[in-house]
């Protein structure tokens, strides 16, 4: 399986509130975030990692280039407007992918969960792409996901006007056909990776949703804490 993280973003609201170093280097029980992704992944079967990383992250690219050795490790260095133009980017700087699992850097879940997802993913061929989601809603702009009785995803919207229970957790499963529908909506003035969600639903790609019980995202300080709880108690279960 092939891995992607978007690690590109200024974490501009951790700042403001203090954090000094890059948002991956966030560390929730003494492991930093960008650290527990490349060993989740590592465990579940790697064949390769790629990271994008903004230009101005020196730390960041240091401290990847020590772990590079270790893990299959492939680093992009570029700012970009947008987390889908760093998956354009990714994808550009990839090889022939034929599926990949892409998050951002600040996602937060159970590993057992990921490992299931991971392998649901892989024994369906049919589908072209596995939505993370979660009932938990922590986000202060969520995108709600609404799916039928077998999980089909039939839409992805900003409101919650379908009454569904489901948001999208930011980790995204695709294959070749949903693959190339990234890199066509990017060149044809997609911006936002939601909007990129709904043009697969309208290009006709099949996605499915996976319901996690939690993701937590660290956008903020206070987040540090809910995340270190978190997996705190996931270790205890």
């Amino acid at each position: 399986m092939n891995y992607a993280v978007i690690a590109a973003g200024e974490g501009s609201r951790l700042a403001k509130e203090g954090f000094t170093l890059p948002k991956p280097m966030v560390s929730l029980n003494g492991e930093m975030l960008i650290d527990r992704l490349v060993g989740v992944f590592s465990r579940n079967q790697a064949d390769a990692i790629y990271i994008i990383i903004n230009e101005e992250a020196v730390l960041l690219e240091t401290h990847l280039a020590s772990l590079g050795s270790d893990y299959s490790l492939q680093i992009t260095k570029k700012t970009t407007p947008s987390s889908l133009h760093s998956f354009y980017e990714l994808l550009r700087n990839a090889d022939e992918l034929n599926a990949v699992c892409l998050t951002t850097t600040d996602t937060v879940f159970r590993e057992a969960e990921f490992k299931e997802f991971i392998q649901a993913f892989e024994a369906d061929k049919e589908i072209d792409g596995l939505m993370a989601v979660t009932t938990f809603i922590d986000d202060e702009s969520p995108l709600f996901v609404q799916a039928d009785q077998e999980l089909n995803i039939t839409a992805f919207t900003d409101s919650n006007e379908g009454n569904t229970p489901f948001i999208s957790g930011g980790i995204y499963c695709l294959r070749g056909k949903a693959l190339q529908v990234a890199t066509e909506a990017v060149e044809n003035g997609t911006n936002r990776m939601r909007n990129f969600q709904r043009q697969l639903l309208t290009s006709g790609m099949k996605l499915k949703a996976y319901p996690f019980s939690k993701i937590v995202d660290v956008d903020h300080v206070a987040d540090i804490e809910t995340a270190e709880h978190f997996l705190m108690e996931t270790a205890e279960a």
